[in-house]
């Protein structure tokens, strides 16, 4: 059997089982579509937004509370708990413990009205310890970030965004200047570069970040427990093994098991659910044409057509999940525009690398199936019912 005869018979295979290449092909299309509409937000957007983009990649996990539960058993929502505390984010800021976590980031958030002298500005006030800009892939316009030493001596002292500067002080240096928290005179040692709007929403730019030990003795919120725990993998590569730790760690902490966990881990993952689900897919393939094989196999078709068979398919499964991927993303990119404040552009690098990730998946996902329905022998196949 040639090359030729090879795709066609693969092509008939998958258009003879619509359903099940259908839903093979959904998994890709979805992660595909994804691709294509994060690529064209984050090239649509501003240089500063697209760098933020860039810095959340897949290195990054965001742990939160769970929900809390009210006296009458009603669960409020996701993060309203009170279950992560600073002592769990020093537990995983230890390289022996959690060797694939770069830097750790407690934060404690709330609102306030900042006063520089006559001016007053209302802002989210952010406790947090030295790792905060390293996890948020932040930098420094002028100044200097939040040190070891002002979190051991609970300094008075203030890092702010440029929005929050300039809304404060004008054209005039914040540096040295004094702006009044909740009562607590903090001097401004730093401003942030810009950063923009974050995924959510809120803008980066504007806010005031304080040591946590400060925040949380003088100007307000709890003493015990923080908001969100950001977490640093040292490695994209290291991303899953990152979070293993981190959900282990915090399991044995809290004392409880993974279906009552009392908080939530967030990342970013890749294409990999589409693969599996080609893999499982083929394998059924392989198990309800397991006649087939034999008897192609029967008439003279060795092992290497039979392997080659299977691989065409699931290339084809890729390819087609991916162009159908690529199209909903590039509709997508069309449509957004109209229902959110921000461009998106179009990548066609983008699309077309997203298409040959897609294809590729499914070639390297179908291995292991085409090898299997190649190892049958021809007896053993025609006499399965």
């Amino acid at each position: 059997m040639n090359w030729r005869e090879t795709l066609r018979t693969g092509l008939e295979a998958v258009r003879s089982h619509r359903l099940r290449s259908a839903l093979t092909m959904l998994g890709i299309l979805i992660g595909i579509a994804a691709v294509i509409l994060t690529v064209g937000l984050g090239e649509g957007a501003s240089a500063q937004i697209q760098s933020q983009i860039n810095s959340l990649g897949t290195n990054l996990l965001i742990i939160t509370p769970g929900s809390a539960t009210s006296s009458g058993g009603v669960n409020g929502p996701l993060g309203s708990a009170t279950t992560l505390t600073v002592q769990d984010a020093d537990a995983l800021a230890s390289r022996a413990v959690a060797p694939d976590i770069a830097a750790v980031a407690p934060t404690s958030q709330t609102g306030a009205t900042l006063i520089a002298g006559t001016r007053n500005w209302s802002t989210s006030v952010i406790g947090t310890t030295p790792g905060w800009l390293q996890t948020r892939a932040r930098a420094m316009a002028e100044g200097r970030w939040l040190t070891a030493a002002d979190e051991k001596n609970v300094a008075d002292v203030t890092v702010l965004g440029p929005t929050t500067a300039s809304k404060l002080f004008g054209a005039s240096d914040p540096l040295g200047q004094t702006v009044d928290i909740n009562g607590v005179p903090l001097e401004v040692v730093g401003v942030l570069k810009p950063a923009g709007e974050s995924a959510s929403g809120s803008n980066e730019d504007d806010q005031a970040i304080v040591p946590l030990p400060t925040m949380q003795q003088q100007i307000g919120g709890s003493r015990t427990s923080v908001d969100t725990i950001f977490v640093e993998a040292t490695s994209a590569a290291t991303l899953s093994a990152a979070d293993q730790e981190a959900d282990t760690l915090l399991l044995n902490l809290h004392g409880v098991s993974a279906a009552n966990a009392d908080f939530t881990i967030n990342s970013q993952q890749s294409l990999l659910v589409g693969g599996i689900g080609v893999m499982n897919i083929m394998l059924v393939s392989v198990t309800e044409r397991i006649r087939e094989i034999g008897l192609r196999k029967a008439l003279g078709a060795t092992p290497r057509v039979i392997r080659r068979q299977f691989l065409v398919e699931a290339s084809l499964l890729g390819l087609a999940g991916g162009v159908l991927g690529a199209a909903v993303g590039l509709a997508g990119a069309l449509v957004l525009p109209h229902l959110i404040p921000d461009t998106v552009a179009v990548s066609p690098a983008a699309a077309a690398g997203s298409i040959a990730v897609a294809m590729l998946i499914g070639l390297v996902f179908g291995v292991y199936p085409a090898g299997r329905a190649a190892r049958l022998a021809p007896i053993d196949a025609l006499r399965t019912e």
